[in-house]
């Protein structure tokens, strides 16, 4: 049976190192399952793989769609399972790497049908949103599905505007669509969480943040500026820059707030993560982890 080799864990880890010493090692390529990486020009911002690094090995979903474009867990679930029909024609194993939790999800174990958004009706809340705020959205969401809106992050416009988008949709509450079924995949799943010593991994988030200013990123994040109302642009990295483009604090305070969301991210995605019981997990700090030996006896 064919195998999915899922490298997952916190931003920061060392992901994409690991990936590409891995996928060398079986001679096949990677998937990216990060869903900031797979927009063209953010590339500092989001870690994404270098030229060099992706000339060492195919990569999937990485800089392929405009920040503008529309991109759903469901539409990469689909897109992802489309193309390792065709790469299983090839080869025996293909490698899964990032940290996006619903993208890894999807692909595992399938995510609810949830229908498409008509581009007028996000076009109308969008505007809704900059004109008035969230809190209109809010209360319509708490009419039509209290029981998310008892759910839900009420401070994530992506999460609060998402949800009326489907309630209008659906014509139902977005709470009855969300079953979670687990869907049956033609091929064999092994799962390998990367982590670290909490202090270590800090530290790395912290000099991954500080080598992102030294390569340019206050100048691709201003680049983006007349684009930071898009979702795509809501991101760690880019949403701090725009505040102090803005005039709202220092360029020292925006990337001190960057390294403690950058860190309060990774805390989330452990905890979502430590959840899978079918994950493997692998401490970096570890000296004896013996790394590529133990991912390689988990695929026999």
């Amino acid at each position: 049976m064919n195998k999915l080799l899922v490298l997952l864990g916190p931003t920061g880890v060392g992901k994409t190192e690991w990936s590409l010493r891995i996928a060398r090692a079986l001679g096949c390529p990677v998937i990216s399952a990060d869903s900031r990486q797979i927009y063209r020009g953010m590339t500092i911002g989001t870690a994404a793989p270098t030229s060099a690094q992706l000339k060492q090995v195919p990569h999937y979903f990485v800089g392929v769609l405009s920040p503008e474009d529309y991109y759903s867990a469901s539409e990469y679930e689909q897109d992802a399972l489309s193309l390792l029909r065709e790469l299983y024609e090839q080869y025996p194993v293909v490698v899964m790497a990032g940290g996006s939790m619903l993208y890894i999800d999807a692909v595992c174990k399938g995510i609810d049908d949830i229908p498409t958004i008509d581009e007028t009706l996000r076009g109308e809340l969008q505007e809704l949103y900059r004109k008035e705020g969230l809190d209109p959205i809010r209360q319509q969401l708490k009419i039509l599905d209290p029981v998310f809106y008892n759910e839900v992050d009420l401070k994530n416009p992506k999460r609060v505007i998402h949800a009326l988008e489907i309630c209008l949709m659906a014509g139902k509450p977005y709470s009855s669509l969300r079953t979670n079924p687990r869907k049956e995949r033609p091929f064999r799943i092994v799962k390998v969480g990367f982590t670290r010593d909490r202090e270590e991994l800090y530290d790395h988030i912290n000099c991954r943040v500080d080598q992102m200013i030294e390569d340019g990123l206050v100048g691709e994040a201003r680049g983006f500026y007349p684009q930071r109302h898009l979702n795509s642009l809501n991101t760690v990295g880019y949403k701090e820059l725009f505040d102090y483009f803005d005039g709202k604090c220092t360029l020292e305070f925006a990337i001190g707030k960057i390294k403690q969301h950058s860190r309060n991210y990774a805390r989330k995605q452990l905890t979502w993560f430590k959840k899978d019981k079918e994950t493997t997990w692998i401490n970096l700090s570890d000296e004896s982890a013996e790394v590529m030996e133990r991912v390689m006896s988990l695929l026999k």
